[in-house]
């Protein structure tokens, strides 16, 4: 019999299993497009694949604990499950930020290779695990853009003296070329765009960007996003109340996260194609894409970071020379397989 088959057989024997609610904590608001709504999609075919025995309740940011509380509270269990991404846990695990994008990273093939077949699973599964966390890789995004900017952008000593709102890796980048970054939520963003506290930000992709309507505050649209080709979502668990659930359970949360993968692949790709007409026929928004100098100078920034990071901290170190050791062994396929 077929795996899924197996997995439905099992679900319906599980129907009479009594109802388990699970709050899910969501970092997305479940509105946002790829971001909110695929974590707000998964509840509804776990519940189908478990006969109902697994609930999740999706809950938006701040609902139960706010976004810098979510970590912490799945490692003690005051909440059971959430929808994240490890980069937000950066400033307990050093190499979080590996896990979700970095710049000049791997785009959607590599990265899941990566996680599903090369060991990215197990290596941060073995990270969480002293917190009490497990995960499950469970959506995957577009690439960035890599930013809005109040003005045109041709050179590096244009970039130096800005105020930029930019997240993660990228933002020790941008600092490396005099940017002054700044980690801000998606309205303060806007309200300072307006205002003229800050010059610049990347939020998301254009489906998200349209979403908020961006162009209202600046236009000047840059890509690519150097800095998240591609970004992870997992499923993640207080590690107790996973190893709680039954054999059939874990079965189909995995098995309905690894299709989420698939298509929100898909997903994230179509969704950008009318938000960007949009943006230029209607919007006034002036697209750019970064000249080749403009692309060395970030690269070259983040290898400056990257040798700090790899030099002071030995957990970045070994996670940077785990993922760069597939990434060798992958670019000679990526380099036969693949048109340029």
């Amino acid at each position: 019999m077929h795996r899924t088959a197996l997995i439905l057989a099992a679900a319906l024997a599980a129907g009479s299993a009594q109802a388990r609610d699970i709050e899910m904590q969501s970092i997305y608001a479940g509105t946002l497009p790829l971001l909110g709504d695929s974590g707000k999609a998964i509840t509804e075919r776990i519940a189908t694949l478990t006969g109902g025995s697994v609930n999740l309740i999706f809950r938006n940011p701040g609902e139960i604990v706010g976004g810098n509380e979510i970590w912490d509270a799945i490692s003690t269990g005051a909440i059971e499950a959430a929808w994240y991404s490890p980069g937000f846990a950066e400033s307990v695990i050093s190499s979080a930020g590996l896990f979700t994008a970095f710049p000049f990273g791997p785009d959607v093939r590599e990265y899941t290779a990566w996680w599903y077949q090369g060991g990215g699973y197990e290596l941060w599964n073995e990270i969480s695990a002293p917190f009490n966390v497990h995960s499950e890789l469970c959506a995957i995004l577009a690439p960035e853009a890599s930013g809005w900017f109040r003005k045109e952008i041709n050179s590096v000593e244009d970039l130096r003296g800005l105020k930029m709102r930019i997240f993660g890796l990228g933002a020790a980048v941008m600092q490396k070329l005099g940017v002054e970054a700044q980690s801000l939520p998606p309205a303060d963003t806007m309200t300072a765009l307006n205002l003229g506290t800050i010059d610049a930000a990347e939020i998301s992709f254009p489906a998200i960007d349209n979403a908020l309507g961006m162009y209202e505050h600046a236009k000047h649209y840059y890509f690519p996003g150097w800095h998240q080709q591609t970004s992870l979502i997992v499923f993640m668990m207080n590690s107790d109340s996973w190893n709680g659930l039954t054999d059939t359970e874990r079965a189909a949360i995995r098995e309905v996260c690894a299709a989420n993968v698939a298509l929100t692949t898909a997903q994230g790709e179509a969704i950008q194609l009318e938000p960007l007409d949009k943006m230029i026929r209607e919007n006034g928004v002036q697209m750019h894409r970064w000249s080749d100098e403009m692309l060395a100078a970030f690269k070259g920034a983040w290898e400056e970071v990257v040798a700090e990071k790899t030099a002071n901290d030995p957990e970045f170190k070994r996670v940077w020379d785990h993922i760069q050791a597939f990434r060798a062994k992958y670019a000679t396929w990526k380099a036969l397989g693949y048109l340029d």
